[in-house]
């Protein structure tokens, strides 16, 4: 593998490899990419993998290459002056923006505060206290700041409010020194969300050449790039929500009373937002979490005159900003993001581009979580590119000298056509790196073939009991993988009592310390969903045993999905064979990818969906697994251990 990325590098091609767990991924593409002497950024799916790079791989290559470089890893001379790995090398870690506090909001904050309780003053307090001494501003040193902060979101430093060079603080702006440090690094970690969200903005302000945080760079390495399709999907669509409309209006509500400028005028543009944005978003249809929005014709005839309320109400707003004099520089940021919204607006209810997907979200409200109702609802109006291969072969792959792709599960059925269409790679290498492991030894893949298809009414009470009987033969120390969190919740308060094992929920605390629980708790059992069928890694016997309940197909009324089956279809091809399939076969060797993790693991894979023995396309599903052995037979599970 390192030998392909360094062609690769060399070539200027793009590659993409598939090579399995324990492969030593990050080594094989870390070792040439020193040795390049070029800028290259590496983005990763998940946090625990960025931290590995930068703390573990890169200085362990670091001492092996170079003694003397590792003594001295960020030294003031220039990147380009680096030639193979003989002068020391410059590393950067970077995540979003909104990890990072932002200095000039903290001031305002100082001179009007604004908090609300003790337990926002006391943050305030510690927040204040670390920005003195921070070097970096990242949140992650706060350690007695909560995850759930909401104080946090008014002083982090996102694009929305950032005013760039023209701010007082820029100099000293933690987001001006990680650019800085960026620009005189050989390699920079970010993950893929901040690599797309820079890429979006960047697209979207091509006569800015401020606005993106990432520097050019030779070549871009995507880690678990199984991911690279909805996160870039994510990026490159379009997004409108209550929400987002009343951060407009308290931010600019914030900087009026700050600055001491409040009016009637804005006082009554912004209550007219308020009340009109509510007023057309509460005429929205009804319907569960995420569906389509399909007749926006029809609601627009229907509703015309409440849509240009709220688009006059954004233009009233945006008029009374431009009318100030003098202007304060935050005003301009302001006016900009009240036009950007009108746009975005527009786009999402008169647009009829054929590659979007138009769709509605609502979130907390109505829903019941459990026993309890949530806050206050949000509804989101969402527009997604269908096929985001197009773009990316347009605005990544096309300017990229090289691209490599890289992940434990890229292929199907031991090719990479479904992953290059996804993604519109028209030319480039490919290498399928097996694994070391000896699945046929390690690991165990039992189906049982006298259980109900899934959709069946009895299947959730016959699931119940068979994983009842495995983790009885396993002693816990299991994951349960569902694909729903309906059927994860009735399998587990149905083995309440029943199991003499510690049960652990997903949902009932947060899956870091899930995950360490399960790690100390002898012989326990994890009950989880789609956030644990990926990026969770537990070594040695504690994880002996994988349930998934069925083939992890995607479901198909999701708007996204819904639409992509269909442009497929209208194609003349087959969507489920050439999406649906392919799609789940990439989800399944993740979920039981959790398994064998090392040389030294040995376990159990339970698939309770036997279609993948009784149906054709079981064949792609098997052909595209690891070679486990495989049986249908419980006494053999027994055996096993």
């Amino acid at each position: 593998m390192a030998q392909a990325v360094e062609g690769a590098l060399e070539d200027k091609r793009h590659l993409v490899v598939e090579a399995g767990t324990g492969t030593g991924k990050t080594l094989a593409y870390l070792a040439p990419v020193i040795r390049s002497g070029k800028r290259v950024i590496i983005s990763t799916g998940t946090k625990n993998l960025q931290e590995q790079l930068f703390y573990k791989d890169i200085p362990f290559l670091q001492r092996l290459f170079s003694p003397e470089a590792a003594k001295d890893p960020a030294p003031d001379s220039s990147p380009s002056g680096r030639s193979g790995i003989d002068a020391p090398l410059r590393v950067c870690y970077m995540k979003g923006r909104n990890n990072y506090l932002c200095r000039k909001k903290l001031y305002d904050l100082t001179d009007q505060p604004v908090l609300n309780g003790l337990d926002e003053i006391n943050q305030y307090r510690a927040i204040a206290d670390w920005e003195k001494e921070t070097q970096t501003g990242d949140r992650a040193e706060l350690k007695v700041l909560p995850e759930t902060s909401e104080l946090w979101s008014k002083l982090d430093a996102r694009a929305e409010s950032c005013t760039g060079q023209k701010c007082p603080q820029y100099d000293r702006c933690f987001i001006t020194e990680m650019r800085r440090r960026a620009t005189e690094s050989d390699i920079i970690i970010v993950n893929h969300h901040l690599f797309f969200a820079d890429l979006a903005i960047k697209q979207q302000a091509e006569d800015a050449p401020d606005v993106g945080i990432l520097p050019d760079c030779a070549a871009v390495i995507f880690d678990e790039a199984h991911e690279l399709e909805e996160v870039a999907s994510s990026y490159f669509g379009v997004s409108v929500s209550t929400a987002k409309i009343e951060d407009l209006a308290r931010d600019i509500e914030q900087m009026f009373q700050r600055e001491k400028m409040l009016s009637a005028q804005i006082t009554s543009a912004l209550k007219s937002l308020r009340e009109r944005s509510q007023f057309f978003f509460a005429l929205l249809p009804e319907g569960e979490s995420r569906f389509p929005f399909a007749r926006r014709q029809e609601f627009l005839e229907e509703h015309g005159s409440e849509y240009d309320g709220v688009m006059n109400a954004i233009g009233r707003v945006g008029s009374e900003l431009n009318a100030l004099s003098p202007k304060p520089e935050e005003v301009n940021n302001l006016q900009r993001r009240a036009h950007e919204l009108r746009v975005q607006l527009s786009f999402l209810m008169e647009s009829d581009d054929h590659n979007t997907v138009f769709w509605i979200e609502r979130r907390g409200g109505r829903q019941r979580n459990r026993e309890r109702l949530r806050g206050a609802e949000h509804v989101f109006l969402q527009a997604t590119p269908i096929d985001v291969s197009a773009i990316l072969q347009q605005v990544l792959f096309s300017k990229l000298d090289t691209a490599i792709l890289t992940s434990a599960t890229l292929a199907v059925g031991g090719g990479f056509e479904y992953i290059r269409g996804r993604l519109g790679l028209d030319s480039t290498r490919e290498l399928i790196v097996p694994s070391h492991f000896d699945y046929e030894n390690q690991a165990l893949l039992y189906v049982p073939p006298e259980l109900p298809e899934p959709t069946a009414p009895q299947f959730a009470a016959k699931a119940a009991n068979r994983i009842r009987e495995l983790l009885e033969i396993s002693e816990g120390r299991a994951f349960c993988l569902f694909t729903s969190f309906a059927l994860m919740r009735e399998v587990h308060d149905r083995l309440l009592g029943e199991l003499q094992y510690p049960m652990l929920l997903q949902g009932t605390a947060p899956k870091s310390a899930l995950l360490e629980e399960f790690r100390m708790t002898p012989n326990a059992v994890l009950f989880a969903t789609a956030s644990f069928w990926q990026g969770v890694d537990v070594q040695g016997e504690q994880l002996s045993c994988v349930i998934i309940d069925r083939l992890p197909f995607a479901v198909p009324n999701d708007p996204v999905v819904a639409a992509r089956i269909q442009a497929i279809s209208a194609e003349g091809r087959n969507a489920f064979f050439d999406y649906q399939v392919p799609a789940a076969v990439i989800t399944l060797k993740q979920g039981f990818g959790r398994l064998i993790r090392s040389l030294n693991d040995r376990g159990v894979l339970a698939l309770l969906d036997n279609r993948i023995l009784k149906k054709q396309y079981g064949k792609i599903f098997l052909a595209s697994l690891p070679p486990y052995r495989r049986t249908t037979k419980l006494s053999d599970v027994q055996a096993f251990f």
